[in-house]
Order: structure tokens, then C-alpha cells, then sequence
């Protein structure tokens, strides 16, 4: 196997494989196609030349076959190519060299055309590593954990926090009314929902600042500053535009699709503003879902935190939405972990989709930390005795687990919790 430069110039990255073919020679053409080569040698590629800048392979792992193919190939059925399905684990490098402090090209490099390589049926990355070097020349959170426990004088604890329901159809007014309900009903952080950006009834300028009257009130009145994720999402001068705004109305945070935004303009809006940038993964399940496809979070949220953002989602535990528990966890770890050794990159993991006081000690005893944001939408908005019964449930919920006590138990005096638990618990 061809080995790349061993020095700290390297960006590694696995991916899984499944091919009919022998994948050392699969490897090899990943290697390839991915830096200095192509499907046949070329005049111009030269030995010095692949020595500079040839990816290589540096690690490959066989695995159990596959009974059938994952994904269809053109390429091999031309050539009447019909298995057996072989699967492994592939390692390369990339050079430093290559790619530069260049997020879409490194995002181009680790997770392009290798998907379209007609020599698989399967093709995932699973991870990439960075050398500290590297990841110094991009953007770190311009707030991360600690510049979010400052902005909302949460110094311990779990944030707790909710979305805005219902997502869509309410006046700026009526937004901020819901706004003051919850400020009241105490919770640490509020978010627009991904599908309420700019919408005609309630257009984004008016919203904010119809919003952060209310905030600022509620702030003057008790000293509690409440965090208002606003849904910016929108072309970048956009968004630039309605950061400005917020940060004017003194506001702490804005929040963007960033797979519908791209790599650059999240990049741009970074450097733009000096907010808490909340990144909503609206998306990822497309290209994560499938096992043989796409990639895993640790890769794709090592990408976006080149970019800058502050806080990621990682869906929650025993949520409405697919991705199992082992993986949700997991993605809140990545999270929580350096990206190279010796920076402080970390972010804050999101914690949303179906939570309520109940799903609060599966969360607690899978991260051993309460560095995190729990959103309860429906799980406080929902509560039989109104928002404040909501998050008082939830912060009762976290009392319970950090004092060693079970909900049940702890419910005893804790009439909020005991309603949580008999009006969620009968609906999971």
C-alpha cells in the first residue's frame, strides 16, 4: 500500500466500503482520484509528483461480505461484474498541502467524487482526523460553552430550553407573546423552529424586534437573560443583515440550516458576527440514514465546526425522529471533544425531538455531564398546567438525576414532575 508523507501534514479519514472488487485496489483508487491521479496515469503525473501529493492508503481492514449489493452500479454491471460483495474499512491521508485552509475543497476532498466511484456499492465516512496545526488556521466558536453559560448566566447545569410552537402561522406579535410566556415561565433558551425563517406573515425584522422588546423587558425587570435562537436562514447578505439586527436589539444568538447554506456562507457569517451561532442539522438524515451512505456525525460535525458555529444538533434520546439512541449519544460526545489535540473547540450538543422530563436521566447517565442544551417543545408547551409546570418539570427531572434520586421517587414532592409523568408518560 502506498503510504503518504509521514509527517503531521496529513488530514486521515475511514470510510466503509463494499465492492466486488479487491478493496486494497479499491483503496488505491480512492487514493487516486481524490488527490493527484485518475482512472489511468497521465503524462503529467509524474513521479516526484505523486510523491508531493498522491493521497495514500494507509490502512485497510477487511470485513464480513455483504449478501447483496447496497447500491446499483452502472460501471459494474457494463462489465458483468456480480460479486461476491466484499466490505472493509479504508484508511487514507490526504496532504495538508493539497487542500489548504479551505473548507469546501477539504469537504470536496474527504466526501466527493468517491461516492460516484462505479467500483462500489457502498461508500460511508465514518471519520476524520486533523493534525492541530490545521485545525488552528480555521474558525473557532466565537463563544462555544463557556461564552453561552456567560450570555446566559447558566454558570452550572443544563440549559434548558424550547422551540417555538406552533412553527408557522403566527404574527411577529403573536411570536413575541408566546416569546414573554416563556421568558416568564423561566426557561434559559428559546429557538425558532428550521421552517420559520422569513415568512410573509411574520417577516424576520419585525419578528426580531418585536421579540427582543420582550426579552430586554423580562431582562430589565428580573436580571435573567433569556437566549433567543432567531432562524436567519437566507442567502448570506441576508444573513449578515438580520445578525446585525439582532445583535443591535441586543440579542445573544442567531441560527441557520447550514446544509442549506453551504460551507462558505456559514464561514462568512462567522466572521460577521460575534453571536452564538446555533447550527440546526435539518437534513443530515439524508445522509445518514443509510448505512452503506453518506457519513457518520463525527465527520460531518467535524466539517462544521471548521466553520465556527457554537452549538450542533444531536437530535435526543428515545426522540421522534430515527436515529438510534447509541447514535445520538454518541454525537453528543463528538460534540464534546476536541478536534486536534491542544484546542478548545468544543461545542454545545442540542439536545431536541421528543424530549420531556422523562427522557432527562437516559440523557444525563449517557453524557456523565450536564454541558448541554435540552429542548423540550412539546414537552413544555404541552404540559397540562402550562409552560411554567413545563420547565419546572424539566429542572425537577435534572434535580432528581444529579441528586442520585429516581423521578418516580423524586415526583413524591414534585407535583410538576408527577403530571409530566403521568401525561407524556402515557403517550411514549
Amino acid at each position: 500500500m502506498n503510504a503518504a508523507h509521514g509527517d503531521d501534514g496529513l488530514i486521515e479519514a475511514d470510510y466503509l466500503i463494499e465492492t466486488p472488487l479487491d478493496p486494497a485496489r479499491v483503496a488505491e483508487i480512492m487514493a487516486g482520484e481524490q488527490s493527484s491521479g485518475t482512472f489511468v496515469r497521465v503524462a503529467n503525473e509524474t513521479d516526484a509528483l505523486r510523491a508531493r501529493s498522491r493521497a495514500g492508503v494507509t490502512r485497510v481492514v477487511e470485513l464480513g461480505p455483504a449478501h447483496r449489493p447496497s447500491l446499483p452500479s452502472a460501471a459494474l454491471a457494463r462489465q458483468g461484474v456480480t460479486g461476491p460483495w466484499r466490505r472493509a474499512q479504508v484508511t487514507l491521508a490526504f496532504p495538508v498541502a493539497n487542500i489548504g485552509a479551505n473548507l469546501p475543497t477539504l469537504a470536496a476532498t474527504v466526501a466527493g467524487n468517491l461516492y460516484d466511484l462505479g467500483e462500489v456499492t457502498g461508500m460511508r465516512l465514518l471519520a476524520i482526523r486533523l493534525p492541530a496545526a490545521y485545525r488552528k488556521r480555521f474558525d473557532l466558536p466565537a463563544q462555544g460553552i463557556a461564552g453561552t453559560r456567560a450570555l446566559t448566566g447558566v454558570a452550572s447545569g443544563a440549559l434548558t430550553g424550547t422551540i417555538i410552537k406552533p412553527n408557522v402561522g403566527m404574527s411577529a406579535d403573536e411570536t413575541a407573546g408566546l416569546v414573554k410566556t416563556l421568558c416568564e415561565a423561566g426557561v434559559d433558551f428559546i429557538k425558532d423552529d428550521e421552517v420559520c425563517a422569513n415568512p410573509d406573515h411574520a417577516p424576520l425584522d419585525e419578528r426580531i424586534r418585536a421579540v427582543m422588546k420582550e426579552v430586554r423587558a423580562y431582562r430589565d425587570r428580573t436580571g435573567r437573560n433569556v437566549m433567543v435562537a432567531f432562524n436567519i436562514t437566507d442567502d448570506l447578505d441576508a444573513m449578515r443583515r438580520h445578525a446585525d439586527l439582532v445583535e443591535r436589539e441586543g440579542g445573544g444568538c442567531v441560527m441557520a440550516s447550514v446544509n442549506w447554506c453551504g460551507f462558505s456562507a456559514i464561514q462568512s457569517l462567522r466572521r460577521a458576527t460575534p453571536l452564538v451561532l446555533h447550527a440546526h442539522r435539518n437534513g443530515f438524515g439524508m445522509m445518514s440514514r443509510d448505512p452503506s451512505l453518506g457519513m457518520s456525525f463525527q465527520a460531518y460535525q467535524t466539517l462544521w465546526r471548521l466553520a465556527g458555529v457554537d452549538h450542533m444538533h444531536v437530535h435526543g434520546l428515545s426522540g421522534k425522529f430515527a436515529q438510534a439512541d447509541r447514535e445520538v449519544i454518541d454525537s453528543a460526545r463528538d460534540c464534546a471533544t476536541p478536534l486536534a489535540e491542544g484546542v478548545d473547540d468544543a461545542v454545545l450538543p442540542a439536545f431536541s425531538s421528543g424530549q420531556w422530563a422523562g427522557t432527562v436521566p437516559a440523557t444525563f447517565d449517557a453524557m456523565g455531564s450536564d454541558d448541554l442544551l435540552f429542548m423540550s417543545g412539546g414537552g413544555i408547551l404541552a404540559h397540562p398546567d402550562g409552560p411554567a409546570a413545563g420547565v419546572l418539570s424539566v429542572r425537577q427531572a435534572w434535580s432528581a438525576v444529579q441528586n442520585g434520586v429516581s423521578l418516580e421517587r423524586f415526583s413524591h414532592d414534585a407535583p410538576e414532575l408527577r403530571t409530566a409523568l403521568e401525561f407524556f408518560g402515557a403517550r411514549v
